[in-house]
């Protein structure tokens, strides 16, 4: 049916990994598409570069400098720098192929010139998923000053991207109508929904299986309430610790944090000077033993920092929704992923900083399994009627 290019900064080396981009990749391939990924191997890997073939997918892994869980210089050289490792590994590898779309997901904002060329070389239409509005982001967090020198910088990156880009997908209505208040420059008709989705795994049984909540030292009849993913400044970080404080009020209930991040180490120094025994703290977990967690998990937690006025869309939620688990969300108010939870009826919202409201919801999740599977139920409903893959993969072939 066509060549498709997708150059990502996501973890690529697995193809049959379960996440948002390889279960997108196979579907593409699935629908006959012939798939050529570009993906970084960071400096630490210590692995060369490689081209890898399955099928119609032909993975090229890209060695690259450090460009996550890394200093903010040495993260910026890398990322400056990945365009030119790219286009070299693509002409290379791929230097006898004629793409039909060239797609591309932020992070980074700095494929502007590598998309330019290779639009330019193959004549090809290009799609944006946005998954990152930076650089807005960073200054929401006090990282980067507005109308600083970095910050002018990297805000004409984005707005050459957005540009040279036929398609915009974005996560969420909130995010296309964001793009398009603060792009005004750009056609209506660039911009479309383009959903964080998944394969959805078949439902689990009824029961848990919670065999594997021993070894992780939680007792076995605790209400398990699982964070799991990045732990870093966007995840407001100083609430978090306050809910650590305030969960040994709740009864049976057990918090469970998985993940790594620049504020892991802060939250591992206060568990370890607080001594809660009803929470636990675990790096960063293999897919597979993350998903036995999720399978015995009875409510999933998101958390975000107040201070966004991007309308963050993170893609965790599906994860909870597959599992079939009530979602508890604390966030900034520009989200509509709290229009979500509430359309859906599969969880509760309420806003970062509001811990009393969220120890609330909290202990009625905890108090009542009756509610929890009604709305775990209604997630996993959602989930298959809104973000399977096979839906957003519709959405990419119409512009081939």
């Amino acid at each position: 049916m066509g060549n498709i290019l997708f150059l990502t900064l996501a973890d690529m080396e697995n193809l049959d990994r379960r996440d948002i981009y390889t279960d997108l990749v196979r579907e593409l391939a699935h629908r006959g598409i012939n798939v050529y990924g570009v993906s970084p191997r960071q400096r630490r890997s210590g692995l060369k570069t490689e081209l890898f073939v399955k099928g119609n997918i032909r993975s090229l892994r890209v060695k690259t400098g450090n460009i996550t869980q890394s200093g903010f210089i040495e993260k910026g050289i890398a990322t400056l720098t990945i365009e030119n490792q790219y286009y070299r590994a693509i002409n290379r590898y791929f230097h006898e192929v004629k793409f039909d779309l060239i797609m591309y997901s932020t992070p980074p904002i700095t494929f502007e010139r590598l998309v330019r060329r290779l639009k330019s070389r193959h004549k090809a239409k290009s799609y944006l998923i946005l998954k990152d509005i930076f650089p807005q982001n960073a200054v929401d967090l006090g990282i980067i000053r507005k109308n600083s020198l970095l910050w002018r910088y990297f805000r004409g990156k984005e707005v050459r991207l957005y540009r040279i880009s036929d398609m915009i997908g974005c996560m969420s209505p909130a995010n296309v109508r964001y793009v398009r208040l603060h792009n005004p420059y750009l056609d209506e008709d660039k911009l479309e929904v383009f959903p964080n989705s998944i394969k959805p795994r078949p439902k689990a049984a009824s029961k848990k299986d919670r065999t594997s909540l021993s070894r992780h030292g939680i007792p076995d009849d605790a209400v398990l309430f699982l964070y799991g993913g990045n732990l870093g400044k966007p995840q407001g970080v100083n609430f978090l610790i306050n809910v650590i404080d305030e969960f040994e009020a709740l009864d049976k209930a057990f918090l469970l944090i998985v993940g790594s991040g620049t504020e892991f180490t802060r939250i591992e120094r206060h568990i370890l000077t607080t001594k809660p025994r009803k929470v636990k703290l675990l790096r960063h977990l293999p897919k597979s033993e993350y998903d036995e967690l999720l399978e015995c998990a009875d409510v999933g937690l998101i958390f975000l920092d107040s201070r966004f006025t991007i309308p963050n869309f993170p893609s965790r939620l599906i994860s909870y929704m597959e599992f079939s688990m009530p979602v508890l969300a604390a966030t900034d108010v520009n989200t509509d992923l709290r229009d979500t939870l509430v359309d859906s009826e599969s969880g509760f919202w309420c806003e970062s900083g509001d811990l009393d409201k969220f120890m609330e919801y909290a202990s009625k999740l905890a108090r009542e399994p009756e509610l929890r599977l009604r709305m775990g139920k209604n997630g996993r409903d959602y989930l298959e009627k809104h973000y399977d893959v096979s839906s957003t993969v519709d959405i990419i072939l119409k512009h081939i």
